[in-house]
């Protein structure tokens, strides 16, 4: 089953979204801003996406400008930040089976299906 980590107030994740309805296949979806993802789900994920942890960053949010910037931080405490502020991840996220991909720019996810 594929899955979509959704903000369903980005009009990427949204064309991302169209997307997949568009592609007829079952699928999944995650709105990770109102079911927020643990640090261990963050971590699956970003194997799965084959990133550092920094480049699932939204670095241009106020809150990672705030709070974060200019500081040196572990991986496990970049993993922490996005798991309680979960605005701070990119989206969409889609995943199918052992394949996941950003959906930046949304015709990216056209490769996983």
């Amino acid at each position: 089953m594929i899955t979509i980590y959704h903000n369903p107030r980005c009009s990427k994740s949204r064309q991302g979204l169209e997307i997949l309805k568009n592609s007829g296949q079952e699928f999944e979806i995650i709105n990770y801003l109102k079911d927020p993802l643990s640090e261990e789900k963050l971590r699956q994920i970003l194997a799965l996406l084959n990133i550092a942890p920094i480049a699932l960053v939204r670095q241009n949010e106020t809150i990672w400008k705030s709070d974060y910037k200019g500081k040196t931080l572990t991986e496990d405490e970049i993993i922490s930040a996005m798991a309680k502020h979960p605005k701070l991840i990119e989206r969409p996220i889609v995943i199918n089976q052992d394949k996941a991909i950003i959906g930046r720019p949304p015709a990216l996810i056209a490769s996983l299906l």
